[in-house]
């Protein structure tokens, strides 16, 4: 699944650990949703959403599902 992520995180500033913090997760798990080797779960991915405020679907792309 492609994601925009990185960019976000970049766009405000913090780390990978900041962003795992604000979140409740590692900052081990942040890489690997931004490096698309894990895909995050559906609460996970509203809670990203809200924290950006955008919706899911402007944070991620399943690409051709």
């Amino acid at each position: 699944m492609n994601n925009r992520l990185r960019e976000l995180r970049d766009a405000k500033g913090w780390s990978q650990g900041e962003l795992g913090e604000q979140l409740g997760v590692s900052r081990q798990t942040v890489n690997a949703i931004e490096t698309g080797k894990y895909d995050p779960s559906l609460p996970l991915a509203f809670r990203i959403a809200k924290l950006f405020r955008k919706s899911i679907e402007a944070i991620f792309d399943p690409g051709d599902v």
